[in-house]
């Protein structure tokens, strides 16, 4: 047989811990090892069931004092009193405010605790609106159309026929709720309840009016106004207030979410702030530089690539991206990819071009023979002071070869 935990250790409390820190170190453990809460788990029971041994002797003054006297020994053999485990101790005092408190929020009523059949919020309500890429950068104003519920004005809200008033539920005397005992092996443990005649109204309608069937709402379709706002993001939620459902006995209405889903962009992405893209670029651009046409959220703009761009530059362009939902005059910025596109398709004049231009950059299939030995002569000629032409003076001057 395994030995016995400390008890003081079982609790996680030091051995002169008062009344109130024994009770609280208790609850916790036993709202979290309880069999109810850990169905078939037999670690868990067997937990609950050390910590509620622990408390049953620590919570008494004078089991207490044997304990601290004799340990263990102290409940063994008569010593003191009994035997170990549940049955030889009694679980009177406050245990049973504690198991209260923690079945009442194990099955959501608690000894303690009373519903409110008085005036309540209504339920809110959910929506999905569509938008552009452009529309959630910009914001704009949306229609939707909605099945919402209104006080039927044949009975005012009562759900009674004209002439007649809803009653006092006979069950739970117009509470709301229900007591009832539960016994256990710690006792008579009270569980309140939702009124289920009632449904936690506390009134019972005898004659049902014809025009809402007793529910005390009427539906229509109407149609509400968004206006979203400018820098929302997909997935978020706009939140209209007061035009959800009804509220309870007098209470005010719910409030309307609408989530933003935004389209998909064909050229654009978002993320946070900042929008990407990629713009493609010839050869010829990348290489001697110059104006590129770049599209933004507000409109085109022109860019100069400087001279000898490689492909995957990135570039930004401050300011055009997403304004902040919160403060409209911050924007995020456009980050642009460059990509240098190869030609696919050449007619031989272009593929001469190309040639030569691969030749002015020093781009030769094979220095062999003759070649090499006039490379090597150019080689030491730039040595001797002759100035080496440039890598942009070769390009024009291949272009300048085809032309001719």
């Amino acid at each position: 047989m395994a030995e016995k935990r400390d008890y003081y250790e079982v609790l996680g409390v030091d051995r002169g811990a008062d009344d109130a820190t024994l009770k609280k170190a208790y609850r916790q453990l036993a709202k979290k090892y309880h069999p109810d809460m850990n169905p078939g788990d037999k670690e868990a029971e067997a937990k609950f069931k050390e910590a509620t041994e622990a408390y049953g002797v620590l919570s008494d003054p004078e089991k207490r004092r044997q304990y601290d006297q004799f340990g263990h020994a102290a409940f063994e053999g008569g010593a003191g009193g009994g035997a170990g485990g549940f049955g030889g101790f009694d679980f009177g005092g406050d245990m049973g405010d504690i198991f209260g408190d923690i079945f009442g929020d194990l099955f959501g009523g608690g000894g303690r605790r009373r519903a409110n059949n008085g005036p309540m919020k209504g339920a809110n309500l959910r929506a999905v609106v569509h938008i552009s890429f452009e529309e959630a950068v910009f914001g704009c104003e949306k229609e939707l159309e909605l099945t919402l519920k209104d006080t039927c004005t044949t009975c005012n809200g009562t759900g009674a026929k004209p002439g007649t008033s809803p009653e006092t539920c006979p069950k739970c005397k117009g509470t709301g709720q229900v007591t009832y005992t539960q016994q256990s092996i710690f006792g008579s443990i009270r569980n309140v309840q939702t009124c289920p005649d009632c449904g936690g109204s506390g009134k019972i309608i005898r004659d049902k009016c014809t025009h809402c069937h007793g529910t005390g709402y009427t539906s229509s379709r109407k149609k509400i106004q968004v206006s979203v706002p400018a820098g929302i993001d997909d997935g978020q939620s706009i939140r209209i207030r007061e035009k959800g459902e009804p509220g309870i006995n007098g209470g005010p209405r719910g409030d309307l979410l609408v989530e933003v889903q935004v389209s998909r962009h064909p050229e654009f992405q978002r993320q946070d702030m900042n929008i990407f893209s990629t713009v493609y670029i010839t050869f010829a651009q990348a290489a001697l530089g110059g104006d590129v046409r770049i599209r933004t959220v507000d409109g085109d703009v022109l860019y100069t690539v400087k001279a000898g761009t490689q492909t995957n530059t990135k570039i930004r362009l401050k300011g055009k991206g997403v304004p902040s939902i919160r403060n409209k005059s911050i924007r995020g910025d456009h980050y642009v990819t460059l990509v240098v596109q190869t030609p696919t398709r050449l007619n031989e004049k272009a593929k001469e071009a190309l040639r030569k231009f691969d030749e002015a950059c020093g781009n030769r299939p094979a220095d062999t023979g003759a070649d090499a030995g006039e490379e090597k002569k150019e080689t030491k000629e730039s040595g001797s002071g002759k100035k080496k032409k440039g890598f942009m003076d070769r390009v024009k001057e291949a272009f300048e070869d085809v032309d001719k």
